[in-house]
């Protein structure tokens, strides 16, 4: 196999990565110069060699404990369960949340194998028993693993007393009734409040 196979096999591992994609990218990768190769292959075993998870809310960091976790500022009593790094990225973005976190890593999807020791949901657990959080919010997705996992997450929480939240859904700001999925609009019936 030649370097430039090799190159793109490997990326084609890549998820949402097709072999065509991968030879793009290669013949990229080959095109610059010599310096933006080592850089990109600095970066990813910088990424491979630093990064790590945080002993308390299982997200990647170079630190441990996290930024968000050794925040003081932040408040320790309320913890928002995620399924991955990118979805606390997204709570962040918002500046409307300033709990911790903790990190799933997935989500329940028994049809792939994903049960609940495939997940960070022990260290979770072992997280709550410390006694310093009085709320969960669970923001896992809308969709049939995430439900699952809420479900399970609260059959969990919900005996030691903790107050377990899930995020409200429902119809998007500018969405259109008639545009609306029958189980989004159900969800937004259910959740309604009062204004």
């Amino acid at each position: 196999m030649t370097p430039i196979d090799r190159l793109v096999h490997e990326l084609a591992k890549l998820p949402g990565i097709g072999e065509r994609t991968a030879a793009r990218l290669a013949f990229f990768i080959l095109r610059q110069p010599h310096e933006y190769a080592l850089g990109l292959s600095r970066a990813i075993s910088d990424v491979k060699e630093k990064v790590r998870l945080c002993s308390e809310c299982m997200n990647l960091t170079e630190t441990d404990p996290c930024a968000i976790c050794s925040d003081h500022r932040r408040n320790a009593s309320t913890v928002c369960v995620v399924e991955d790094p990118s979805d606390a990225l997204a709570v962040e973005r918002t500046h409307s949340f300033r709990g911790r976190y903790h990190i799933l890593h997935g989500a329940l999807s028994p049809l792939d194998g994903v049960g609940p020791d495939d997940l960070k949901i022990a260290q979770l657990i072992r997280r709550l028993e410390s006694g310093s959080t009085e709320e969960v919010i669970v923001a896992t997705n809308a969709n049939v693993e995430g439900e699952a996992t809420a479900l399970y997450l609260s059959k969990l929480i919900k005996p030691t007393g903790i107050k377990i939240t899930r995020l409200a859904s429902g119809i998007p700001v500018g969405g259109d009734l008639e545009y609306i999925d029958a189980s989004t609009l159900t969800r937004a019936f259910e959740e309604r409040r009062e204004i």
